[in-house]
């Protein structure tokens, strides 16, 4: 979250898997959306998941954009394929009426160092030989 210039991170969770991380963003997105002009839902009974702090929106445009993402499949399929690529999925909404943006985001991370692990178990194979070519 942005205000005035500032960062301030609202929370956040390490989950093992993408398609966790892309639940708890829906979840939370609809959290914020959600408590626009209302008391905050309670938190995620699911994983004892931790979740992001409140946030007071003054219009209703950021609600309307963050309910926007939960419902669009080609931007879900979008943050997942990021997160499968080893990018970051990112969304960003803003209150023009206080200068607030707040962005939802999600990294991969290596949880258990499984990755590199893996690599130095399993080098890659070897390249094909093009000779001739």
């Amino acid at each position: 979250m942005t205000v005035g210039g500032r960062a301030r991170p609202l929370g956040g969770v390490a989950l093992p898997n993408r398609r966790l991380v892309l639940r708890w963003l829906r979840r939370q997105a609809l959290r914020l959306a959600d408590a626009h002009g209302r008391s905050v839902p309670p938190p995620a009974p699911w994983l004892g998941v931790r979740d992001v702090r409140p946030v007071a929106f003054h219009g209703s445009d950021a609600p309307e954009a963050l309910r926007a993402w939960v419902g669009d499949d080609g931007s879900q399929d979008h943050a997942l394929s990021a997160l499968e690529s080893g990018l970051p999925a990112l969304l960003t909404v803003v209150d023009p009426f206080v200068g607030l943006r707040v962005t939802l985001g999600a990294w991969p991370v290596d949880l258990w160092g499984w990755a590199a692990e893996a690599s130095a178990d399993h080098p890659s194979p070897p390249r094909p030989r093009t000779e001739g070519a």
